[in-house]
């Protein structure tokens, strides 16, 4: 499995929006300019992350956007899902139950439904505001003289 860049990207919008939810809308060219991505690529992930109810938006002079809900209600999990479609390391495990007619016997399976569970627990186990938490902790611990 890899992250697309859009997966990525999407994890650092909304990690910037999570960052800086206390001030208010906040416009689509500041979240490029201080991430360092194509303002265009993220007109092009908003849609996905609008039509699931992620975001707040608002028009006009003061407009842009903000997280929905707060920080801690994000998983990573849920963020990569909306713009992957899906963390499974194989396509059979995309459904529930399985379609596959060689599920049964499938020496693999269990292989497969390990690795898959193991991305999920970690990746489902991860909110924004942790990865806020862990940045906040790295850096006071950062002293230089």
């Amino acid at each position: 499995m890899k992250i697309s860049t859009k997966g990525r990207y999407a994890l650092r919008m909304l990690l910037d929006l999570a960052e800086h939810k206390d001030d208010g809308y906040i416009a689509l060219k500041d979240i490029a300019a201080r991430q360092n991505i194509s303002k265009k690529y993220l007109e092009q992930i908003i849609p996905v992350l609008n039509k699931s109810d992620v975001l707040s938006s608002n028009r006009g002079y003061q407009g842009g956007y903000k997280l929905a809900k707060s920080p801690d209600q994000y998983t990573v999990g849920n963020i990569l899902r909306l713009t992957e479609g899906s963390l499974a390391p194989v396509a059979c495990l995309d459904h529930d139950p399985i379609e596959c007619e060689r599920a049964a016997e499938c020496i693999t399976l269990p292989v497969w439904r390990g690795l898959y569970n193991a991305i999920t627990g970690y990746l489902d186990g991860i909110t924004l505001q942790d990865i806020l938490d862990n940045q906040n902790e790295m850096y006071a611990n950062n002293y230089i003289i």
